[in-house]
């Protein structure tokens, strides 16, 4: 019994430099964290390639030379891009549409609560005014503070919106030269390996895209058919908002329910409906954590939920929500190379599904 708990291996052998491998992943973390401004762009960008590339090949057959299947391909991204969000600004307009009479119906909300407050707790209006301009003033810094990130971050992202397309079309354009250069790291007996992990690392990630797609396709009908059902107005928009925020676990559903819970509670003035809010969301919540998530994605990129779950928080750590969405792909890649590198077999068990 005592020789199940002993080590297989000596401490002191070359084979586990566990104080080295430590070490690489500590560098390598603040590379990310560091650099993170740059990587997050190109990174989106390598991986749009990589579902670009199916598309710009089979232009490439029929004909036309690379630099004009390229640009379609980017072209036809950017068009899909601009109108999904355009779709979305025209829910948002119906939203602020009927803003003026959810603003009276809120204030009458708000003036009913008061009003319950001042009788059941003895705390008169005068004194909760006098609460609300103390948090006002303590707050105003903070929400000019806000406003300034908010702007920035808008700034960012519409550079980004610049960059990404002009990123994807380069690795597209000079892939070619981006591949020899890789080979010349490594053995000629390598290449076909090489080859290989290229070819199957395109295919895993272009099947990761349908998973997500299909995720927040499947979540999105779910939220936006039963908010229907319930009655809250606008519930396409309220649905697939919640749906795509879904990649943020437990706090994204709980940030997007708040929209039309408070809403149903406005337009109603019933505790009924907030409370099926809840519940349609927690359901719908449960089926994608439990059955459509791990079909349509993990089960595709062939890595276990726990390691999803780890990569998920630990993106997020270092690069923020873009984390959460990219660090999946890349380690689906670090698995795919652990598949075919005999040295690396211990990690490619570590990472995978089988459960024996």
């Amino acid at each position: 019994m005592d020789k199940l708990f002993m080590p297989q291996v000596p401490l002191n052998s070359p084979k586990l430099p566990i104080l080295k491998t430590l070490q690489y992943i500590l560098f390598i973390g603040i590379i990310l964290y560091v650099g993170r401004q740059l990587f997050i762009p190109l990174s989106i960008a390598f991986f749009i390639s990589f579902v670009l590339y199916p598309v710009c090949t089979k232009l490439e057959k029929r004909g036309l030379n690379r630099s004009m299947a390229i640009f379609i391909s980017i072209s036809l991204l950017v068009l899909l891009t601009i109108g999904i969000f355009y779709i979305l600004a025209l829910q948002l307009a119906g939203f602020a549409s009927e803003w003026p009479q959810l603003k009276i119906k809120l204030l009458e909300a708000l003036g009913n609560l008061s009003q319950y407050i001042s009788e059941q707790f003895n705390y008169t209006k005068e004194e909760q005014l006098a609460w609300l301009s103390g948090i006002s003033k303590d707050s105003s810094g903070d929400l000019l503070q806000l406003i300034q990130t908010t702007l920035y971050s808008s700034g960012v992202w519409l550079v980004l919106f610049i960059l990404i397309p002009i990123f994807s079309a380069l690795l597209l354009y000079y892939r070619t030269m981006f591949v020899n250069v890789l080979f010349t790291f490594f053995a000629e007996e390598k290449k076909t390996v090489i080859r290989k992990i290229l070819h199957e690392t395109v295919t895993t990630y272009y099947n990761f895209i349908k998973g997500m797609a299909l995720v927040y396709l499947i979540v999105g009908v779910l939220n936006s058919i039963g908010l229907l059902i319930i009655g809250v107005p606008h519930p396409f928009l309220f649905g697939f908002m919640a749906s795509v925020l879904t990649f943020i676990p437990y706090v994204g559903i709980l940030i997007a329910s708040l929209f039309p819970i408070t809403i149903s509670w406005i337009t109603y003035n019933s505790i009924f409906y907030p409370l099926s809010v809840i519940a349609l969301f927690a359901f719908v919540q449960y089926l994608e954590a439990n059955l459509i998530f791990p079909l349509a994605v993990s089960n595709r990129l062939k890595i276990n939920t726990f390691i999803t779950i780890v990569m998920i928080i630990v993106g997020g750590i270092l690069w923020g929500a873009a984390g959460m969405i990219l660090f999946i792909p890349f380690i689906a890649i670090i698995k795919l190379i652990a598949d075919n590198t005999e040295e690396l077999k211990t990690l490619s068990v570590f990472l995978g599904t089988k459960n024996k």
